[in-house]
């Protein structure tokens, strides 16, 4: 189910406002942040830019994943695994506000989320 206009509105502005937020600008060259919206999750990304001169394309890792419950109007954190797989992230419970979650991905206690 697509997230409502307003909740999809809303995170929009604040993923986008995490990803720009969390890689310094000098470093926007090798690296940034991007997400992608599907149904009721966002996926957040880390892109790199072509490390080696044999590669022509930018590579992408997804970091996080947080998917809207619109039946009780919360959120809950995902992280993956070694094999792309999605897990519910145990450090923090179901919430409906979006700054929380954005904010244990950048403090990512566990090191899940950026190693």
């Amino acid at each position: 189910m697509p997230l409502p206009i307003l909740v999809k509105t809303l995170v929009e502005k604040k993923v986008d406002e995490f990803c720009k937020k969390r890689v310094p600008a000098h470093v926007l060259d090798k690296v940034n942040l991007s997400y992608k919206i599907r149904g009721n999750s966002v996926t957040i990304f880390e892109n790199r830019a072509p490390w080696r001169p044999d590669m022509k394309e930018w590579t992408s890792m997804a970091i996080a994943q947080i998917r809207y419950d619109g039946k009780i109007g919360k959120w809950t954190l995902y992280c993956a695994d070694r094999n792309n797989r999605w897990h519910k992230y145990e450090g923090l419970l179901p919430t409906k506000n979006i700054d929380q979650i954005l904010a244990e991905i950048d403090r990512d206690p566990t090191g899940i989320f950026w190693g």
